[in-house]
């Protein structure tokens, strides 16, 4: 191993030491996030505005200690195996930059295709509006007061604020979510 290791010229030996220590960093990475511990131990470093408009924020930086330790895990590897395969050191360099940005593109696009995943869980009053619910307090009839009612939305029950244009309904009546009145209150008719 001895003679392996002083048989390498200076750039060689310096990829290798590279090769390793990014390794070992990005096999830490990896397992924080897979556990959930990455949250905040990425030193990012924002440039310029990172907003997409509607389509939400970017959800990465092309600066971060991630994005520098893909690139030179990709660039030191790549280095190591086409050294012998390829003659001309300018050539081996140029190969193990353009690998180093694959590898550094194709982390932030499964990242990127991960975040497109989630969901908020917000419910919007909106999404109510024909969904049938049960009367769980009386609703006055002519819209002459407020009642409450229940329904089932995004796999959760929600109580509403609901008032009818027609007769009263009484608790347990099924009734059909017409329209949103007032910000958040539901117009609701018996079915």
């Amino acid at each position: 191993m001895e003679a392996w290791w002083t048989a390498m010229d200076i750039m060689t030996k310096t990829v290798w030491v590279v090769a390793i220590i990014t390794s070992l960093i990005f096999v830490i990475q990896m397992i924080m996030t897979f556990v959930g511990m990455d949250s905040n131990a990425d030193f990012s470093g924002e440039v310029g505005d990172t907003s997409m408009g509607d389509a939400g924020s970017f959800p990465f930086q092309l600066f971060t200690f991630r994005n520098f330790i893909n690139f030179f895990l990709g660039f030191s590897w790549s280095y190591i195996v086409f050294y012998d395969l390829v003659s001309s050191v300018a050539w081996v360099i140029v190969i193990s930059v353009f690998v180093g940005l694959l590898v550094v593109a194709g982390v932030m696009m499964i990242f990127y295709s991960m975040s497109r995943m989630t969901e908020s869980g917000n419910i919007h009053i909106e999404q109510t509006i024909g969904s049938t619910a049960h009367v769980y307090i009386p609703i006055p009839g002519n819209r002459e007061g407020r009642g409450k009612i229940q329904l089932s939305i995004q796999s959760s029950v929600r109580e509403y604020d609901a008032i009818t244009a027609g007769e009263a309904l009484k608790t347990g009546n099924i009734v059909k979510v017409i329209e949103v009145v007032e910000g958040s209150i539901l117009l609701v008719e018996k079915i």
